[in-house]
């Protein structure tokens, strides 16, 4: 999903008390279509957090609460990428804002198409991020696939290891059917006597963690005589 080329609407909250400069990244980041919202506060940006952004360009340097605060509040309930904005150009520095959580760094005066670049790499990065995650039917349930977790609903559900991999497996490729052998042979890596039973009773495990009512699956769906499919759909 990298539609980085136009950007289209994706929503930048810019925190910024020098109107001069905070004028000139709006003009360049709407110049490649981002939506940008400016807060000239630090308390005007805690406010507006809240509203749903997909980046943050925070000054450091602003009247009434420090950039560095700011930043330390946020990482308490979000990972949404941050990129600080600062004439503070020590080494120190800049470890100290890596260090509180930010994902860049930008020292003034800087150039505004690096920052635009910047901002772009950041959203490409996390873009690429989100895809370890998969989600489907409106965020209800998600599969993460580096610490093997399934949510559903935000609530964790007990898959085994060989359950989680043949969930996987399906939800990977939805609508298409897979057929028990080729199910086993994917998860488990060989071919075995009663591998049949052994997919179905799985399925049958899966379904219980995963199905508000398994007798009619809205996630795993059997294709009589050929096997199973994932009929979820990828948000």
């Amino acid at each position: 999903m990298l539609k980085y080329l136009s950007m289209a609407g994706e929503r930048i909250l810019v925190v910024e008390d020098e109107k001069k400069i905070s004028d000139i990244i709006k003009s360049y980041l709407e110049r490649d279509g981002f939506t940008v919202t400016v807060a000239g506060t630090g308390e005007e940006a805690l406010h507006r957090i809240k509203d749903g952004f997909d980046l943050i360009i925070l000054d450091l340097m602003l009247p009434d609460i420090e950039g560095e605060s700011i930043c330390s509040s946020l990482r308490e309930f979000s990972d949404i990428p941050l990129i600080m904005l600062t004439a503070k150009s020590s080494e120190d520095d800049r470890i100290k804002g890596l260090g509180l959580g930010a994902d860049d760094y930008v020292v003034k005066p800087f150039s505004p198409r690096e920052l635009v670049a910047r901002v772009k790499a950041q959203l490409r990065r996390t873009k690429r991020d989100e895809k370890k995650i998969l989600s489907f039917n409106g965020g209800l349930l998600k599969i993460d696939t580096l610490s093997m977790t399934v949510r559903k609903a935000g609530t964790p559900l007990p898959l085994t290891a060989t359950e989680f991999r043949i969930l996987l497996l399906l939800a990977e490729k939805p609508q298409i059917v897979f057929s028990r052998l080729q199910i086993v042979n994917a998860v488990q890596g060989y071919d075995f006597e009663g591998y049949d039973r052994v997919i179905d009773a799985h399925i049958k495990n899966i379904r219980h963690k995963i199905e508000d009512n398994p007798q009619k699956p809205v996630f795993l769906k059997t294709v009589y005589g050929a096997g199973y499919k994932f009929i979820g759909t990828p948000d």
